[in-house]
C-alpha cells in the first residue's frame, strides 16, 4: 500500500461537521431577528422542505429524534400490552420507545446484508400483541424496506422507520422513510445534515400529523403563536414539551439547502476509503448492492475473528491518533435489558455475531485524501 506522504496534524476523529457560511448567516439572521427564538415560521419552511425531500405529505419537527419516536407511538395509540419488533443491532432509543409508551420491545435478527431487520426473523416474531414493525436503516444504507412493508401490511400492522441514519437514501429510487406510515429522522450532530439536536416525524397523514403537533406542543393547538397572541391558549390533550426551536430550524433549513453537496462528499470519501481497504484481506468493507443509494452516514468496516481481535484494533488504531467505535453494541445485552427481561447472551445469534465483528471509521465530508490514506495505512500495519 502506498504510504501516506504525512502524519496528518492531530487526531482524526469519528465525525466532524460540515458547516458554511449558509449556515452562520441562517442563524445570525435568526438570532438579529431579536424575537421568535422558539416559535417561529422557520419551523414551517423546515418542515415543509423537509416533508418535500422525503416524499410525504407532512413533516413535524422535535427537539431530538428520541423524542420524535416517542411522538409517534404515542400518536399511533400503541401503549400497554403491545408488542413492537425491533433490532437489537441499534441505538438504543429505538427499542426503549416502546417503553415509553408502555409497550414491550420484542427484538428481531438483522440480515448479514444491510445490517437491518431480517424479514424471516420479524415474520417469526409476529404475535397477536404486535401492532408495529419498527426497523433501521443503519450507517446511511435502508434495510430490505419493501419485504417490511409486505409483511407489515399483510398483517395489518403499522411500519415506521427509524430513518435517523438514513436522510438522503435511497431503495429503488424511493428516498428512505418514505415507505412506512411514518418515519422517524435525526439531526444530532453527526447525521447527514445536523442542527445539533433535533428530529422529526414525515407521514401522508393529516391526522397524525396533527396529533404530533399535540404531543409535542403540551397538547395545545398550533393556531394561533403562544407567544404573540393575547388570547389563553386552550390544552385538549396530554402533551409534552417536545418543540424544535426557530432557530434550530433556521440551522436545518440551511443544512438541508446542500444535503445533496454533503452526500456526493461523503460517497466520494467511502469510495476511496473502499479503494484502499480492499488491499487488506481481513477487512470486509460496506459493499454496493444493486437498487440501494447509500449515504455512509457511517463507513462501518466487518472484520473476521472476535471482539477481542476488534477491540485491539480499535485501540491501536486510538493510540495512533484514528478515533474508531463500535456501533452497536446489541442493546439486549445492556444491563438494563438483561435486568428488565433476563436477556442473555445467545439469544440473537447473527445480532450478536455482526456486533462482535463491525468496527467504525471516521467518515465525513471534509476528511480529505491524507486522512484516508493514514487510516488505511494504519489497518494495513496492524494487519501486517
Amino acid at each position: 500500500m502506498q504510504l501516506a506522504t504525512k502524519k496528518p496534524t492531530g487526531t482524526i476523529p469519528l465525525f466532524k461537521i460540515y458547516w458554511d457560511q449558509q449556515d452562520v448567516s441562517a442563524m445570525t439572521s435568526a438570532i438579529e431577528s431579536g424575537m421568535s427564538w422558539a416559535e417561529g415560521p422557520s419551523i414551517n419552511v423546515f418542515e415543509d422542505n423537509l416533508a418535500a425531500y422525503v416524499g410525504k405529505k407532512h413533516a413535524v419537527t422535535f427537539n431530538s429524534g428520541t423524542s420524535a419516536l416517542h411522538a409517534i407511538l404515542l400518536a399511533y395509540g400503541i401503549g400497554e400490552g403491545d408488542e413492537v419488533i425491533v433490532p437489537s443491532f441499534t441505538f438504543i432509543a429505538t427499542a426503549n420507545a416502546p417503553l415509553f409508551v408502555g409497550a414491550k420491545p420484542v427484538f428481531a435478527e438483522i440480515e448479514e446484508t444491510t445490517y437491518g431487520l431480517d424479514p424471516k426473523d420479524v415474520k417469526r416474531k409476529i404475535t397477536s400483541r404486535t401492532k408495529a414493525i419498527l426497523p433501521i436503516h443503519y450507517a446511511g444504507c435502508s434495510c430490505f424496506i419493501e419485504e417490511l412493508k409486505r409483511i407489515a401490511d399483510d398483517n395489518g400492522l403499522l411500519l415506521i422507520e427509524d430513518a435517523a441514519e438514513a436522510l438522503g437514501a435511497e431503495f429503488g429510487g424511493a428516498k428512505a422513510g418514505s415507505f412506512g406510515d411514518a418515519a422517524v429522522l435525526s439531526f444530532c450532530q453527526n447525521k447527514i445534515i445536523t442542527t445539533g439536536e433535533g428530529g422529526a416525524v414525515v407521514t401522508d397523514s393529516d391526522e397524525i400529523c396533527n396529533l404530533l403537533k399535540l404531543i409535542r406542543s403540551q397538547g395545545r393547538p398550533n393556531n394561533s403563536s403562544y407567544f404573540t397572541s393575547t388570547t389563553n391558549a386552550e390544552y385538549v390533550s396530554l402533551g409534552y414539551n417536545f418543540r424544535m426551536s426557530s432557530l434550530t430550524a433556521s440551522l436545518g433549513i440551511a443544512q438541508l439547502n446542500k444535503i445533496d453537496k454533503i452526500i456526493a462528499m461523503r460517497k466520494k470519501n467511502a469510495q476511496r476509503i473502499n479503494e484502499l481497504l480492499s488491499q487488506i484481506e481481513e477487512v470486509v468493507i460496506p459493499k454496493d448492492i444493486a437498487g440501494f443509494y447509500q449515504v455512509y452516514q457511517l463507513y462501518t468496516i466487518r472484520l473476521g475473528g472476535n471482539s477481542h481481535m476488534r477491540d485491539d484494533l480499535m485501540q491501536y488504531l486510538s493510540d495512533n491518533g484514528v478515533i474508531s467505535k463500535v456501533y452497536f453494541h446489541p442493546v439486549h445485552l445492556t444491563q438494563f435489558y438483561k435486568q428488565r427481561f433476563g436477556y442473555q447472551a445467545g439469544e440473537l445469534p447473527v445480532t450478536e455475531k455482526i456486533s462482535a465483528e463491525v468496527l467504525t471509521l471516521p467518515m465525513y465530508p471534509s476528511l480529505s485524501d491524507t486522512e484516508i490514506t493514514y487510516i488505511a495505512e494504519q489497518l494495513s500495519n496492524y494487519f501486517a
